[in-house]
């Protein structure tokens, strides 16, 4: 299904919902959602930030320096181009960028566990009921926002609808926590994850380009044979069905299709790579960029270290680790997207989303760090009909619980789906064709 430009026929329409099982009034009624909702949201894709750890509200977007001492920390507000909008001192260029974004203050949950905070703020639901401790990926699952995406919207030939890079969410105790895929939706609208701790984002795929000795003229006899030998054979089985997908896929990847023509940044200029910081999250903050223009619907870029000494989980060193090495990549890299989106004309049609599992404690613990807090943290929004430079919600005077406006998760997924064109009657299908209404929150409608 497509709410794009250029609607699926009726014949595709139907074939493609026979695969998922649906009726042609199912058929029907979900494309009239889709098109109804569509008229409310500007936004064609969305670039999705994920600072895996939880990263702390008090020294990102909600500095308390009149905080008591046990509280405030080491860092002090400054000014934005927004009057009376501070941010916190380390993120001088996104300080320059605030009429451009907006700043939700008292986003929340009630779980300060990382798995929990994993699923609600890739899903904005809660995981699978039954599961204690930290859940792991699961099938009962609600899905991502990029497979809600993948099936709503559905995928155009050689450019994926959904992509995750440069890592998955997880730490060195849990490899990937829940909520990054299709869930209850099945693999067919999993998006595609590319992991690989020796990649440098803008280089060749790792084991993406035909094998040494085989030029792409003889490459491409290989794929023409294959195709013949498939074309005599009965309907394929769907775990066949699914392979022949992914091995599609790395057909258009050495075709150099144009969604992985964008992962090589050899064609950006130098000063461009500098702005956006030649390091792993930089480079993957334009690599970002390069693959919505090349139409890929949703982008999730994680933050880019999985151990708790080197991400967000800042139980420790909190204020050292910050300023050295968290914040500066973020605030060079997120600053550089919204100032180039803006100049090529893509920022109102990209929502660009900054969130992470939850915040941190209002109290600094014994060793200079900040513990897990769901209580209330600070979320980003800007781009697809996003106002910049407001700032929606209020946390008390130590940043431990929303003061007004409290914002929980679902609401703030129920405002990024309303700049993506789907409202509260969207919905999704399982494998068996059973409807599930994935907008669950109340949009936060002051922000548009």
């Amino acid at each position: 299904m497509t709410v794009s430009s250029t609607p699926l026929s009726r014949r595709a329409f139907v074939q493609a919902g026979a695969a998922l099982g649906l009726s042609l009034a199912d058929l029907l009624q979900l494309r009239q959602t889709a098109r109804a909702a569509g008229e409310g949201g500007r936004a064609k894709s969305c670039i999705l930030f994920f600072l895996t750890g939880g990263p702390a509200q008090q020294e990102t977007f909600d500095p308390k320096p009149d905080a008591p001492d046990n509280t405030r920390g080491e860092f002090g507000p400054i000014a934005t181009t927004v009057p009376g909008f501070q941010v916190c001192e380390h993120l001088p260029m996104l300080a320059q960028q605030a009429h451009r974004f907006s700043v939700i203050r008292s986003t929340w949950h009630r779980s300060d566990t990382h798995g929990v905070g994993v699923h609600y703020n890739m899903t904005g639901l809660l995981h699978a009921p039954g599961r204690p401790g930290e859940p792991q990926l699961d099938r009962r699952d609600w899905p991502c926002l990029g497979s809600v995406i993948k099936q709503v919207r559905g995928e155009r030939p050689g450019v994926p609808a959904a992509l995750q890079f440069p890592r998955q969410i997880g730490d060195q105790n849990n490899f990937m926590w829940g909520g990054q895929h299709a869930g209850f939706l099945g693999p067919r609208f999993d998006p595609i994850h590319i992991f690989d701790e020796q990649w440098m984002p803008g280089e060749l795929l790792p084991g993406f380009g035909p094998p040494q000795g085989v030029d792409p003229a003889r490459q491409n006899q290989r794929r023409l044979l294959l195709d013949a030998l498939q074309a005599g054979r009965p309907t394929p089985a769907p775990a066949e069905a699914s392979y022949e997908r992914f091995q599609q896929q790395a057909f258009d990847v050495m075709r150099s299709g144009p969604a992985w023509r964008a992962f090589d940044l050899g064609q950006e200029p130098a000063q461009a790579i500098a702005r956006y910081g030649d390091n792993r999250f930089g480079r993957s903050c334009l690599l970002a960029r390069r693959l919505i223009e090349a139409g890929v619907g949703v982008v999730t870029v994680p933050w880019i270290n999985k151990q708790s000494e080197q991400n967000f989980d800042t139980h420790s060193r909190h204020f050292d680790k910050m300023k050295t090495f968290l914040l500066p990549p973020v605030d060079r890299g997120v600053s550089a997207l919204l100032e180039d989106l803006h100049q090529r004309g893509l920022l109102d049609e990209t929502l660009v989303a900054i969130t992470g599992e939850f915040g941190r404690t209002p109290r600094i613990n014994g060793s200079a760090g900040r513990d897990h807090w769901g209580s209330v943290y600070s979320t980003m929004l800007a781009g697809g009909g996003i106002q910049g430079g407001r700032v929606y919600g209020r946390s008390d005077r130590i940043g431990g619980v929303p003061a007004d406006n409290p914002v929980h998760v679902s609401d703030f997924y129920a405002t990024m789906y309303h700049a993506l064109g789907l409202g509260q009657d969207a919905r999704v299908f399982d494998p068996t064709g059973r409807p599930h209404y994935i907008v669950q929150g109340t949009p936060v409608l002051d922000l548009f």
